[in-house]
């Protein structure tokens, strides 16, 4: 920072500094009187046990316990402290000391709500508690809240080092107050003056402060193009294509890729979220995709990349250099968070010093996953996005010296693919949109959106339209794009190609200018980059590719040829579109009303429950049940869903008495969130009969019975195993046979595969989704059965003769589902 920016930020510090009053204001009495003096506490318990006293205790030792004994005087603590304290003041005149926890629960408190920091204890109760948080907290020094870091971490360490510490000091005295101020009256150039000094935390304080009009208001004003291109530039609207096959089917994912062109979409990334995470065959969909993009001469253009984790992708490059293109990596904002995607940030940061192509990484994030993944660490779902985009700076910061230039990376935020344990509305999934967009971009970053939602979220298909049109001023990047709303593998609802091209039309964007040239030269716009009466014609678009492959047959045979692989692609599940309706943004009516179709299944399959009839024709299995009081609580609170109930404890404890130490395999089968694949016995029985076959011809001795968990999700059958096979010798697996997926057309479950030593088993609690791995998407019309069952069997004796990673923990190369998007798996 020079030093006339420096005397600028200076003066706009001193002209708009508030006044310090000593004594309490009648507010600041009023909203402690309302509040109670203790603005963050909630409480829910399940246990009819607990007494008033009990509660007390609680209270007394959690991590939010607020001052509960200055409940008998709270006026005298307030009395005493300036009307403009910042939070560390507040804190030590409310507790009488420093107490971190109390500091934790404030700054959640200042959160807009949102279920995923209440399920932490990190949410306010009331308006109230909101106001007196964001009161205090607006007064705090950038410089306070950076010496006092909730969580101070590894990665904490790293992204504080990585600051301009001239910026950083020139700011340091600013209140989060003053922040607001500047961001919302200075110019972008200002405001790029002194991002370089914002940390991660001061940024992630800074949005609790603003309504969704101011963030806006900032969002609007602050671009991060990459390098070369107008994506993320003003008046531009990206999109990243997400060709997704329920089996890496390589005419599914081409014909997706012809069918976004044809409505002149996909400039930012064609990716893939592949089925296999095994190494061959993320190279196969690499390789269908790169010949996409060498087909059409867009290798300078649009990259393309296959979402496996960035260890898998490493491993392609490595045995074919050159098969891949863009880097793909979820991350999260703490060391033990990124541990349950299996990366550290050393490991990143080496892999950024390797980026020095022109394409170099691509990140997923969104809110909640730390939280529903059990690594909260005392921190809400805001500062916790927020150090995941200090993490990505950090690392463009890498590839843009490992390059010599300006670096590619951008990141997506996935907003709202949790579920309603994170926040169940479309105004929290605004809100959401719109802090991720400030945060991101005041960090520097190329950010983009995934405005997307479950089928448990109270958010609908419409919904998600006055979403769309809520975030858009804000100006993301890029967002999305699939032929319809529903992903056919992943499904969960999220934007279409016709939304991009409604968006475009209505708030006056367009896509990057390299390939509005080369949607033209297919002619599916014309000279003024309106639609032509080729829009929404795949065929053309394969007509040209087949030609750029030097084929010479009629244009008529060439059709005929494309429209029998159309229905092919079709018969396995996966939406094409083709024209429009009234207008060019309108869904075909045929399809759109498919569309709606599937959507009303999958709301009825996550709302299944087992009937009588699956529960006689599975009489030789036993039953068991979790801490779910009716199927609601399992929706809404999907941990009573992850732990076992007492009876189900004692089952579970007398079947091992029975058998344990004779049995290598146990089969579970859950509900999950479809319960419908599961009572699909036309699809479940040969899965199971060709399972138990081959797991017998391999020499495994498996459990006569099934354990059929009610209201279950894939952390049960964890639990499962730590009961049954903790401390017993050698590994012991378990198979949790799971319904997910509800919304895509089909009723799919899924099989975890976790095979342990016993003792690893015996660490209660510690095993998880890191050391599992799962076949995905089995059904009738999906991945068969006969094919899933042989594939779990293929990679259950691989999983057997692993010997532990170093730490006692077994390394595992990913799960078998997609890596990207699925930082918890939903079920």
């Amino acid at each position: 920072m020079d030093d006339s920016a420096y005397a600028n930020l200076q003066g706009f510090r001193a002209r708009h500094r508030q006044a310090a009053t000593a004594g309490a204001s009648s507010m600041d009495r009023e909203v402690a009187r309302m509040a109670g003096f203790a603005p963050i506490i909630t409480i829910r318990t399940r246990r009819p046990d607990m007494d008033r006293r009990d509660v007390v205790r609680m209270l007394s030792s959690s991590t939010l316990g607020l001052a509960w004994s200055a409940r008998a005087n709270p006026g005298a603590a307030l009395s005493a402290m300036p009307r403009n304290a910042g939070l560390p003041a507040y804190v030590r005149a409310t507790a009488g000391r420093w107490d971190p926890q109390l500091y934790a629960g404030l700054l959640g408190a200042a959160n807009a709500f949102k279920e995923g920091d209440q399920s932490v204890g990190l949410a306010a109760a009331s308006d109230a508690q909101r106001a007196l948080a964001r009161k205090h907290l607006a007064a705090t020094t950038l410089r306070e809240i950076d010496s006092h870091p909730l969580l101070a971490d590894g990665l904490y360490a790293k992204l504080q080092a990585s600051l301009d510490r001239p910026a950083q000091d020139a700011c340091a005295a600013w209140t989060l107050g003053e922040l607001k101020r500047f961001l919302l009256r200075q110019n972008e150039g200002a405001i790029k003056q002194v991002t370089p000094g914002l940390s991660s935390d001061v940024i992630g304080c800074v949005v609790k402060l603003m309504t969704n009009a101011e963030l806006t208001a900032v969002a609007a004003k602050i671009f991060n193009p990459l390098p070369g291109t107008h994506i993320g530039a003003r008046g531009y609207l990206s999109a990243r294509i997400q060709p997704n096959s329920p089996t890496d089917d390589a005419e599914d994912i081409r014909w997706q890729v012809f069918d976004a062109w044809s409505y002149a979409v996909g400039d930012l990334l064609i990716g893939t979220n592949p089925v296999s995470s095994e190494p061959a065959q993320v190279h196969a969909v690499e390789v269908t995709l790169r010949d996409l993009q060498a087909s059409f001469g867009l290798g300078e253009v649009v990259p393309y990349c296959v979402l496996a984790h960035i260890d898998v992708q490493a491993q392609v490059e490595r045995d074919w250099p050159g098969s891949t293109a863009l880097w793909f990596q979820s991350i999260a904002g703490s060391d033990a968070a990124n541990a349950t995607f299996d990366v550290t940030t050393e490991r990143l940061l080496a892999y950024a010093d390797t980026r020095k192509g022109r394409y170099g990484l691509y990140f997923e994030t969104g809110q909640g996953a730390d939280v529903t993944n059990g690594h909260a660490q005392g921190m809400d779902m805001v500062l916790h996005e927020s150090r995941k985009y200090g993490l990505a700076r950090l690392l463009a910061q890498r590839v843009a010296v490992a390059r010599g230039g300006a670096p590619w990376v951008h990141l997506n935020d996935v907003a709202g693919f949790i579920g309603p344990e994170v926040f169940r509305t479309r105004d929290q999934l605004v809100r959401c949109c719109l802090e991720d967009l400030v945060m991101g971009k005041l960090h520097g970053l190329c950010i983009g959106l995934d405005v997307c939602s479950t089928l448990h979220m109270d958010v609908s298909l419409d919904d998600l339209d006055w979403c769309l049109d809520a975030v858009l001023p804000a100006h993301p990047a890029y967002l999305m794009a699939l032929p319809t709303k529903i992903d056919p593998m992943l499904g969960y609802l999220t934007t279409g190609f016709q939304d991009h091209v409604r968006l475009r039309a209505k708030f006056d964007r367009r896509v990057d200018d390299r390939m509005a040239k080369f949607f033209r030269e297919l002619g599916v716009l014309d000279a003024a980059n309106q639609p032509t009466r080729h829009f929404g014609d795949p065929l053309r678009v394969y007509l040209q590719y087949r030609r750029r492959h030097g084929d010479t047959r009629p244009e008529a045979d060439i059709r005929a040829e494309g429209t029998r692989q159309m229905a092919a692609v079709r018969g396995r599940g996966v939406f094409l579109a083709t024209g429009h309706g009234p207008r060019p943004f309108d869904l075909e009516p045929g399809l759109a009303s498919e569309i709606r179709r599937i959507y009303d299944d999958g709301k009825r399959s996550i709302w299944a429950e087992f009937d009588g009839a699956f529960r006689m024709a599975m009489a030789g299995a036993r039953f068991i049940a979790t801490r779910s009081a009716d199927r609601t609580d399992y929706v809404l609170h999907p941990t009573t869903g992850e732990a076992l109930s007492d009876a189900a404890v004692a089952s579970v404890q007398a079947l091992r008495a029975g058998h344990s130490a004779t049995i290598d395999v146990q089969i579970v089968i859950s509900d999950g969130l479809n319960a419908l694949a599961i009572m699909d016995r036309q699809q479940l029985d040969p899965f199971l009969r060709l399972l138990r076959g081959g797991l017998v011809e391999a020499g495994y001795r498996v459990a006569p019975a099934e354990l059929i968990v009610t209201s279950g999700r894939v952390r049960a059958g964890y639990r499962i195993g730590e009961l049954l096979f903790g401390g017993v010798s050698g590994r012991r697996t378990i198979l949790h046979v799971i319904g997910e997926r509800p919304g895509t057309g089909h009723h799919t479950f899924s099989v975890y595969m976790t095979c342990l030593p016993g003792e690893q088993w015996a660490r209660t609690g510690k095993v998880d989704h890191d050391v599992t791995r799962v076949v995905a998407g089995i059904a009738n019309t999906a991945l068969a059965p006969e094919l899933a069952a042989a594939e779990t069997v293929r990679i259950l004796r691989i999983l057997s003769v692993e010997a532990p990673a170093q730490g006692g923990s077994v390394h595992i190369l990913r799960i078998t589902a997609p890596q990207s998007k699925r930082t918890n798996p939903r079920a």
